[in-house]
């Protein structure tokens, strides 16, 4: 046999024949094509499976008469056969299987059990390749097809007989493609992509479950489409069983396109376990300090907290346990009104309080950092008006080296490290038609972080001088105090000067001994910040880090 039809007339039954062969236990069978011409066997197995190859398996675990029928397929066309088999025996095991009772409520639930979409979470449709197990396409984000017709949709799986019935309220969400139906009327498109329409009530249908290698499939079968809310055209109505539990069921098949979509249900009525807590933040009498932690915690049966996540407000580092008992103490150092904000995650799920915190006055040790009439240029975060270049150096934004003490808590600052180059420098440049104005403020200010010793400089300079713009920029100096702290550093250009030309009379010209004076140079002219380690020094490595980079106001940046 093979699984491609030859080309010739169309079978006749008499062609078609099939054995069914007793398996490893008394309900299992193995169902084999034998007959005498070459095609694509489909099978409808009589238990509410249909599916094709020359050689199946299944199981028949409730005492009953079966019609198997074969159909097989030729390029010349098609004939069908079928025989009936008796199965005298009941696997009574099925009751009380877990995938039957979840499904099916078991013997006990005389109505069975009901299931509706789980249209609040992400997830509860899907998309991805055939091969892939995860909707990494498309996932339906909570209530995403909210007026498509699926969301009202239940389905009833009964083990008397094993009846499925899909309750729809008279319309469905179908995807465009296999909207023209005959069963379906009146599309109309919903989230600019497929159609809800009119269908009246499905016909009950039958369910069944088959294990395939291990793998479990649930097969819906009925004489009018049954589908979970969104008809994909699910290829046999076959859907493998990614997981099921007493109040979740996830389910994947293949689409009338060949890709595999995804389902996810809850039982109806069900109302999800929730963690419960209380956020505490309480001042603990020192200045500005606050105590932060979770209390009155209500975990549902058999839950546990596998992570609390803390966010202060003022920009500082987030702070990660999984210990509920943990508190932390926290310092505000500016007067401001902060939202305290916790995450805590428990089976898989996640529940996030916030509180927030009035802090009346800057606290004593607190430093001004941004000025009248200044701006942040660059924090390496959430602020880039004025974006960080190289040149012959390395420069980066990484994870801030300590990021535990005031002045910088921010999560990312930016790093330099020049190699043998005297000049290497960080620069900002401004875009083309603005300038910097220093006629107000004259103040940058920058936060490093490095070794006591090492000399940062900073630069203003234009570009439109090229090669010879070092004859008019000024530069001030600042040497790091301590190692490894981070320490704000101040550089005022009132009364600095430009470089010593005097060597050159020809340029003496250009020189100024006060460029926040110079109507030449203190706006419409500097256009580059250049931020320089040790410069001069053109041996060996020289690194440092630094954050926050701000200066004067620029009219019309932002």
């Amino acid at each position: 046999m093979t699984d491609k039809p030859i080309t010739g007339s169309a079978p006749s039954e008499s062609d078609l024949s099939f054995t069914i062969t007793p398996g490893t236990d008394a309900f299992t069978y193995t169902i084999t094509n034998t007959s005498s011409v070459t095609g694509i066997a489909q099978w409808d197995l009589g238990n509410g499976i249909k599916i094709s190859g020359n050689e199946v398996t299944t199981k028949y675990q409730v005492a009953d008469t079966y019609t198997i029928k074969l159909t097989l397929v030729t390029n010349g066309g098609f004939a069908s056969i079928t025989e009936d088999h008796v199965q005298t025996e009941t696997d009574f095991s099925i009751f009380t299987d877990p995938v039957y009772v979840n499904l099916s409520g078991g013997i006990d639930s005389i109505e069975g059990r009901t299931w509706v979409i789980d249209s609040t979470e992400s997830g509860h449709f899907g998309i991805s390749a055939a091969t892939v197990d995860w909707p990494e396409w498309w996932a339906a984000t909570p209530l995403q097809k909210a007026g498509g017709g699926a969301y009202d949709d239940e389905f009833n799986f009964n083990i008397n007989d094993f009846v499925f019935t899909q309750i729809n309220h008279g319309d469905n969400y179908v995807n465009n493609a296999i909207a023209d139906q005959s069963y379906y009327s009146n599309p109309v498109p919903v989230d600019g992509a497929d159609v809800r329409v009119n269908y009246a009530s499905p016909a009950p249908g039958s369910w069944a479950i088959s294990d395939e290698g291990g793998v479990k499939y649930l097969t819906l079968t009925g004489a009018t489409p049954l589908f979970f809310g969104f008809d994909l055209g699910i290829v046999n109505g076959r859907h493998r069983i990614d997981l099921i539990e007493k109040n979740l069921i996830k389910l994947s098949g293949i689409g009338f396109d060949g890709n595999r979509w995804y389902y996810q249900l809850i039982p109806k009525g069900y109302v999800k376990p929730k963690l419960k807590y209380d956020l505490n933040v309480t001042a603990t009498g020192n200045e500005n300090e606050f105590s932060i932690g979770i209390a009155n915690i209500d975990l549902p049966e058999g839950w546990s907290i596998s992570s609390l996540e803390y966010s202060f407000g003022d920009g500082s580092s987030n702070e990660i346990t999984n210990d509920a008992a943990a508190t932390f103490t926290h310092t505000y150092m500016r007067a401001n009104t902060y939202v305290v904000t916790v995450i805590a995650t428990a089976n898989d799920e996640t529940f996030t309080k916030t509180q927030e915190v009035v802090i009346a006055s800057n606290h004593s040790s607190y430093v001004e950092y941004l000025l009248n009439a200044m701006v942040m240029y660059n924090d390496f975060g959430e602020t880039t008006m004025l974006p960080l270049t190289g040149q012959d150096c390395n420069v980066a934004i990484v994870e801030n080296p300590d990021h535990s003490l005031w002045p910088n808590r921010s999560n990312h600052s930016a790093s330099y490290s020049k190699t043998d180059q005297q000049w290497a420098n960080a620069y900002f440049q401004l875009q083309q038609g603005y300038r910097f104005d220093i006629r107000q403020q004259s103040i940058f200010k920058i936060l490093v972080y490095g070794k006591a010793g090492d000399v940062v400089l900073l630069k203003m300079e234009n570009t439109d001088l090229g090669g010879n713009a070092w004859q008019t920029g000024v530069e001030l100096k600042y040497t790091i105090q301590q190692t490894n702290k981070w320490e704000i550093v101040e550089y005022d250009f009132d009364g600095a000067a430009t470089a010593d030309l005097s060597w050159d009379p020809g340029l003496v010209y250009l020189m100024s001994a006060d460029v926040k004076a110079d109507v030449r140079y203190n706006h419409n002219y500097y256009n580059v910040i250049r931020i320089m380690l040790n410069p001069g020094n053109g041996t060996g490595t020289h690194s440092f880090y630094f954050d926050d980079l701000a200066g004067p106001h620029i009219e019309g940046l932002k």
